[in-house]
């Protein structure tokens, strides 16, 4: 049965995998599901007209293409808006009745679907299919002057979907359906390069559950993991484990509650998101101080760490290029493992639900995710839930 991609439903993978404890740390000998990169990310959002215009004075996203009434499509409007090879598209329903706003009635705005460029969208849904995937959207193909595409899609955790994309033979602004906006005298870049990794809140004890389902069904491996040892505070702990496809242009971290004394960060989003859902998304500058300054200075607000954070930073992680000072003034976290270091900063949460949030990172060297940070940065996230009373 063909069925849209913009539907939404929850699913499970538990019924698809009897026996998941062996692909934890399985080695692909072939990869069955070569992933070209992130597509693009779609939200559902209440109004994409507003929502857009915050991406592109805050973010500083161009707006290069839309789909609305205007063009033949008359159920709903999306905006597409890029960075480097970052591109979100906000879709926002034309009636209440639709079930693009039942979507957004329960979540709020949100990631409905991680899009992945692949060469063939009839491969990938097959080989992700017979593996047990929920199937939400049968390969389909969509043309326009520009040529054709194929999409397909399948259930991922909660209302989350992953779309395939195949653009080969396909020339246009960003695929069948959309006009191309040429120039947008809005847009104030800040040098956002591409999508580093895209984290998922899972609930309790469903993080090895979707940690084998991208090994089994995608060919993910596991990159790196860290536990509630690792990722604690005084009050809050919670699990995480990092899945990345064959060549590792895209990263998955999984996030589950541990036990603590409070409320954890994760126990919260899935308190108001309410269930699974994308919790973050981690872009990538080459000039984390330049970046990080602009969207400031364009109104995006970040998580701070106590000015002891710096004191004994050089001890820690060793000789680094950029000025402390400057750091401790932007807030910007910096963590070292064996190939480099990496420079990171989380936003406070773009919604007033404490949902979704964005991180910037600077990676020089380093395929670490930060762990060194951790405490500090949980216990900035505590310090906020404190104010909305939710610790």
């Amino acid at each position: 049965m063909n069925a849209s991609p913009h539907a939404f439903t929850a699913h499970s993978p538990a019924a698809a995998l009897e026996h998941p404890e062996q692909y934890e740390h399985a080695e692909q000998t072939t990869d069955f599901l070569p992933l070209k990169g992130t597509d693009h990310v779609e939200f559902y959002v209440g109004n994409a007209r507003q929502a857009a215009y915050f991406y592109r004075t805050a973010f500083g996203m161009s707006l290069v293409a839309y789909a609305g009434p205007e063009t033949g499509q008359r159920d709903r409007a999306s905006y597409v808006l890029q960075q480097g090879k970052v591109r979100f598209v906000l879709t926002t329903p034309m009636r209440s009745s639709h079930l693009i706003a039942k979507y957004i009635h329960l979540h709020g705005d949100a990631v409905h679907s991680i899009a992945l460029w692949v060469d063939d969208a009839r491969q990938a849904w097959l080989e992700t299919t017979k593996r047990g995937a929920v199937s939400v959207a049968e390969p389909y193909e969509i043309s326009d002057e520009h040529g054709t595409a194929v999409i397909a899609g399948i259930a991922a955790y909660g209302d989350t979907i992953h779309t395939f994309v195949e653009r080969r033979n396909y020339s246009g602004p960003f695929l069948p359906g959309y006009r191309a906006v040429t120039s947008d005298p809005v847009a104030r870049p800040v040098g956002l390069l591409h999508i580093d990794h895209m984290v998922g809140n899972v609930g309790w004890n469903q993080m090895n559950e979707w940690v084998d389902f991208y090994a089994r069904v995608m060919g993910f491996s596991l990159y790196q993991h860290f536990d509630d040892n690792d990722i604690s505070t005084e009050y809050s702990a919670l699990m995480s484990k990092v899945m990345a496809n064959g060549n590792g242009y895209v990263k998955f971290p999984i996030n589950e509650p541990a036990e603590g004394k409070k409320k954890s960060q994760i126990e919260e989003f899935l308190e108001f998101f309410p269930g699974p859902g994308v919790q973050h998304i981690a872009l990538a500058t080459h000039d984390i101080l330049s970046t990080v300054s602009k969207l400031r200075e364009q109104g995006v607000e970040f998580l701070r760490v106590p000015h002891t954070y710096y004191s004994d930073l050089q001890q820690r992680v060793g000789k680094i290029d950029e000025p402390i000072s400057e750091l401790e003034e932007l807030g910007i976290l910096v963590d070292r493992d064996d190939q480099g270091y990496m420079l990171q900063i989380f936003t406070r949460p773009v919604e007033d639900r404490p949902t979704l949030f964005f991180e910037i990172i600077q990676r020089k060297g380093s395929r670490s995710f930060g762990k060194g940070n951790f405490k500090a940065l949980f216990e900035a996230i505590e310090r906020e839930q404190q104010l909305r009373g939710n610790l």
